[in-house]
């Protein structure tokens, strides 16, 4: 069994024993140096990759074949990538891309045939008169529509 083989199937048994936790991305880079990135239901602590760390290294043979190993948690400077990282996100604002438009606003809710629905304020021209007037815009996306989208981070 290759490395890549090995350290995916300790992985995957990793994740399994705690389902708080999802894989976002892994790598194996040809100097055999392994990438994984982890995210979670309700955060990914420090604890939390240390484990993923020691399910992987230490059920692996350093003399069969030399590797580096690096977990990691999610970067909200990342965009978001896994369905679940949005429904952890709901009450943020996001800036979500598709192909046509690019939405900013803040996370209502994901529904059950993953759609995100995200609400923003705007200004606009009164109906009748001068002047302009606030309105509560809405757009339902759907997941599989998104190019990118990634958490404002606001101060």
């Amino acid at each position: 069994m290759s490395l890549k083989d090995k350290s995916q199937k300790l992985l995957e048994e990793a994740l399994a024993e705690n389902p708080s936790l999802f894989l976002i991305d892994y790598k194996i880079n040809p100097d055999n140096s392994i990438e994984v990135i982890i995210d979670g239901d309700q955060g990914v602590k420090v604890e939390d990759c240390i484990a993923i760390s020691r399910a992987i290294e230490h059920n692996l043979d350093r003399d069969e074949e030399d590797f580096s190993l690096q977990v990691m948690s999610a970067g909200v400077s990342e965009g978001l990538k896994h369905i679940r990282q949005y429904r952890k996100n709901i009450g943020r604002k996001l800036k979500v891309k598709t192909k046509d438009e690019t939405v900013e606003g803040e996370l209502i809710s994901v529904t059950n045939d993953n759609k995100v629905l995200l609400t923003w304020k705007t200004r606009e021209p009164k109906p009748i008169g001068k002047g302009k007037v606030t309105v509560v815009k809405e757009a339902t996306v759907a997941y599989e529509d998104i190019v990118e989208a990634k958490v404002m981070i606001t101060f």
